[in-house]
């Protein structure tokens, strides 16, 4: 039985439904394309009513301010994101609009490959949260369009909590002989999708220094019905060595419009550093770091001491430094198998059809589907950033029952938004630029 099918039956059997299968296929890539059309019409601007909008203050004196709402494919969607500081005297517009972009998910010997987004009801499977999966948190109650159980359409299905994550900072004064020292606080905005027996935990967190993190957990059940596979392609759990866990892989995929200080004309700039050997009177390798400025569209690879940067068009920090965020991805497996999943970065310019990385369903007839190939060389105005994360799914006997959540994301990294470290005790602020001791 094919796992789709798996998937389906035992989503349906949970809710008491019948529902038809759906084709499932993953776009395959030809080569960019050089140009496309960009006639589809905006999405609507999204509901940030009280009931819509999301405002929290941490305890270090970071207020984080976002809009959400619920997609009929991509799940939760937050927009206008905004990050406040101590000592700002207001919000720092980050991001116009975050969302997952795609879930796609081939399997090692070939007979199945799935969008989970797109093609298998992620957004439809919202799971109903307890409270005690949203400790001291607030659980919203969300409206899920097309739910797979008609019959209970609102789900309480979206927590925002608080969490410690440990040492924000440590330093030891050497002069005074006074340890300056801070625990971080992060706060989180979650959902839980299932997509048959997976259970999929989308989780965005926003740190009290500017960080932003993505990540997906996965979690659920193996697919029993997929204990087919044969060694090379699967692992063997259980007794003996003859159910074999087919191996799979998530490249997972994330959408970001950055709306830095309220624009969206940012630069996107790439950075390369080169070691040299020692040469002449030196005491050691020098490293050199150049900067790209990336000024069309880009289909991007990650390599050592390579990194990308998204540059605010207007605004700077209280140095006159241009603010930006840096990306900072994760640990990654590559999926060489599909043209869309062969880079790491993508960088496009905005369109407004353009929502999912692969088998993406919101363009005119005849636009190409998948994300490589909108990397056309077109002059960047509005970019936007897709990120691709992978992780090879190889089975273990510690995956039942249940299995463990496995995470894969990345983060966004604040580089030049505040002047110093937003947490920054007041008896350190006038250390800005500066090392020596006052008299």
């Amino acid at each position: 039985m094919p796992e789709y099918g798996t998937r389906r039956a035992r989503r349906a059997a949970a809710v008491g439904l019948t529902v038809a299968a759906l084709a499932a296929g993953a776009t395959t890539a030809a080569g960019p394309a050089a140009a496309r059309p960009r006639t589809a019409a905006a999405a609507p601007a999204a509901d940030c009513s009280a009931s819509y909008r999301i405002e929290q203050k941490l305890s270090g004196g970071t207020t984080w301010r976002m809009c959400w709402h619920y997609d009929s494919k991509a799940g939760l969607v937050l927009e206008d994101i905004s990050y406040q500081p101590k000592g700002e005297p207001k919000p720092i517009k980050v991001l116009n609009s975050a969302r997952l972009a795609q879930i796609h998910v081939p399997y090692d010997d070939g007979k199945n490959e799935y969008s989970d987004l797109t093609g298998q009801d992620f957004a439809q499977a919202l799971m109903n949260l307890s409270p005690a999966e949203c400790p001291g948190g607030t659980i919203k109650t969300v409206k899920v369009p097309d739910a797979v159980d008609p019959r209970h359409p609102n789900v309480n299905g979206l927590c925002t909590t608080t969490r410690a994550r440990g040492h924000a900072y440590r330093m030891h004064d050497v002069g005074t002989d006074k340890v300056h020292q801070a625990q971080g606080k992060d706060f989180l905005v979650y959902t839980v999708n299932q997509v048959g027996w997976y259970e999929y935990i989308t989780e965005w967190r926003f740190q009290d220094d500017g960080l932003i993190s993505m990540n997906i957990g996965a979690t659920g059940s193996l697919s029993f019905d997929d204990y087919d596979s044969g060694d090379g392609r699967g692992w063997p759990i259980g007794k003996g060595a003859r159910a074999y866990a087919t191996s799979h892989s998530h490249d997972v995929f994330w959408r970001l419009d950055f709306g830095l200080d309220g624009s969206s004309k940012t630069k996107v700039e790439q950075y390369d550093s080169v070691v040299s050997p020692r040469t002449g009177g030196q005491q050691g390798p020098t490293t050199r770091t150049t900067r790209t400025k990336v000024t069309r569209e880009l289909a991007g690879d990650l390599k050592d001491y390579r990194w990308w940067r998204v540059v605010s068009a207007t605004g700077t920090n209280k140095d006159g430094h241009a603010r930006s965020y840096e990306m900072v991805p994760g640990p990654t497996t590559k999926y060489l198998g599909r043209g869309f999943t062969r880079h790491d970065l993508y960088v496009t310019e905005y369109n407004p059809c353009e929502l999912f990385a692969s088998d993406n369903p919101k363009c005119d007839q005849g636009h190409p589907a998948s994300v490589d190939r909108w990397v056309g060389g077109q002059t960047l105005t509005h970019p936007v950033i897709w990120m691709n994360v992978g992780f090879h799914h190889i089975a273990r006997d510690e995956d039942q029952q249940p299995m463990p959540v496995h995470w894969q994301g990345f983060a966004i990294a604040p580089r030049d938004v505040t002047a110093m470290n937003p947490l920054t005790p007041s008896d350190l602020a006038w250390q800005n630029g500066h090392w020596e001791p006052r008299s």
